[in-house]
């Protein structure tokens, strides 16, 4: 093992250096642009959108986004998915796609079907290897090398339907994975097929001891789980005295400051902590250095993308576009503004609102960073409050009361006029004293909140409530582990399941 470990490092670096300043000109999202409309012109959807005229015009892009609708799922999925889900050929994809990942959005919706495709699995293989180099950057020992990665996600085991195969985005990938790469990826076959999550984090309590885990990726929420059950399970300090070479964490899906002091409280030191954008619909950024802030967008990795300022310009007070042809490109767009993102991808998916807000912090090294979701947001009197807003509030509450709050959920509450706020947390905390703390905050962060505060708002509830009935909930809908989250604001039908569940 010690040979191997060597032996990667140095490959590693090799590789590192060699893609460290590519992948920056947008001239490569131009050139993204025309392999995507020209693999696609001979389909149903590139014949109807003209797309042999994008390729001929001299203006490629501005002739696509007017030929071409901006859609989000359900629009998509009625007027072309379902007869590719159906299993029609050359149909948004030249062929028949065989898989479709099962994506569940938001807690509580039922899970949408993603194209995934031979060309997409290939450039999710390419993404994560020039991934994996940049661990060149944070001097690691030889040892570090030769530890497995641990993956904390789904349900691999697939289902096969009529006309196609559909399951977890990991379960697909790790169907392509390469003989080479298994014996270094744990939990194994065996474990990751296991669809209880309950079940699954037990066998995998059960198996750290035999493990030399150097990297964990997932979901903060559950990966932080596995860590504390093995810590308390084996009465251990901390994780490091059973995996001494655990020195990356690579997280996604969800803000990670909340779980920090969570995640400290089971180290035994420091370990590099590294963000990235993966979705069911396409692998779209990365953090290249531990010393950015933001991640860097993949421009040449089968997507073609575009950004829609998420103001009242562009969108209604529920969050739904006004104009379905508009958008910039990443030529066009500056820092500081909240875009939502819309892809093409080479799954077949057409200029499809992703439902993510980004912010780009520096444009010139294409590094952005996500601020939020299209529909989690509150403006219930014109507070306009973003996710980042939020996100910041109870951060900052919880450095203020030294209690970690990992989890917490709002509900718009429209008769009332107020936000029904519940903070998830393993202490007993004053419920009055965190209301005006919060309110504090989020005045201090927004001047709209300070301003509908003042006139129309009224005073938040907050209920303080034990975190593991966050879980408890997942469990109960059938959505706890792999990559399910909380939502962060609930809409009305998640509101009533909630609440049915606390009276329960």
């Amino acid at each position: 093992m010690p040979v191997i470990g060597k032996l990667i490092k140095k490959t590693t670096a090799l590789v590192y250096k060699r893609n460290q300043n590519k992948g920056k000109e947008y001239s490569e999202q131009l050139l993204m642009l025309q392999k995507l409309l020209d693999k696609a012109k001979h389909t149903n959807f590139g014949e109807s959108h003209e797309f042999s005229k994008a390729l001929q015009s001299n203006d490629m892009v501005t002739t696509f986004q007017k030929t071409v609708p901006i859609s989000d799922y359900e629009t998509f999925y009625k007027s072309w998915l379902r007869r590719t889900i159906a299993g029609e050929r050359d149909h948004i994809w030249p062929g028949r796609i065989k898989h479709f990942a099962l994506s569940s959005g938001t807690t509580g919706s039922p899970s949408k079907r993603i194209p995934v495709t031979h060309e997409m699995i290939r450039s999710f293989q390419k993404t994560s290897l020039k991934q994996y180099t940049i661990l060149h950057e944070l001097d690691l020992p030889e040892e570090f090398f030769a530890a497995s990665l641990l993956a904390v996600g789904g349900c691999t085991k697939l289902t096969r339907r009529k006309s196609h195969i559909e399951g977890d985005l990991s379960g697909i990938l790790k169907k392509h994975t390469s003989f080479v790469v298994t014996p270094f990826a744990k939990p194994g076959n065996k474990i990751a097929g296991i669809k209880d999550w309950n079940i699954k984090l037990e066998q995998m309590v059960e198996k750290a001891p035999d493990w030399n885990i150097g990297i964990i990726m997932g979901v903060p929420s559950w990966c932080i789980m596995l860590i504390e059950r093995i810590v308390e399970r084996y009465k251990l300090n901390h994780i490091h005295e059973l995996w001494p070479n655990f020195s990356v964490y690579v997280h996604g899906g969800v803000f990670m400051d909340p779980y920090i002091t969570r995640l400290n409280k089971v180290l035994g030191r420091p370990i590099h902590l590294l963000d990235t954008y993966l979705a069911s619909e396409g692998y779209f950024a990365y953090q290249r250095s531990v010393n950015n802030e933001g991640m860097s967008l993949l421009l040449n990795s089968g997507v073609f993308y575009e950004f829609i300022p998420f103001n009242s310009d562009y969108f209604d007070e529920h969050g739904e576009l006004i104009d379905r042809h508009t958008a910039y490109t990443l030529s066009e767009v500056v820092e500081g503004v909240d875009y939502a993102l819309v892809i093409s991808t080479n799954a077949g998916l057409w200029r499809y609102v992703i439902g993510d807000l980004v912010r780009f912090i520096n444009v010139e090294n294409r590094e952005l960073k996500i601020t939020g979701r299209i529909k989690q947001f509150l403006s219930l009197t014109g507070e306009h409050l973003s996710l980042e807003n939020i996100n910041a509030a109870v951060e900052n509450i919880s450095k203020k009361t030294g209690v970690s709050i990992s989890e917490f959920s709002i509900i718009p509450n429209h008769e009332q006029l107020r936000h029904e706020w519940y903070l998830g947390t393993v202490e007993l905390l004053d419920s009055e004293k965190l209301r005006d703390l919060l309110d504090k905050e989020l005045g201090q962060l927004n001047d709209d909140y300070t301003s509908a505060r003042k006139y129309t708002l009224n005073s938040p509830s907050v209920s303080v409530i034990s975190e593991q009935l966050f879980y408890d909930f997942l469990a109960h809908i059938g959505k706890s582990g792999s990559q399910n989250k909380f939502p962060r604001v609930m809409n009305a039908e998640q509101a009533q399941k909630w609440r049915l569940f606390l009276a329960q």
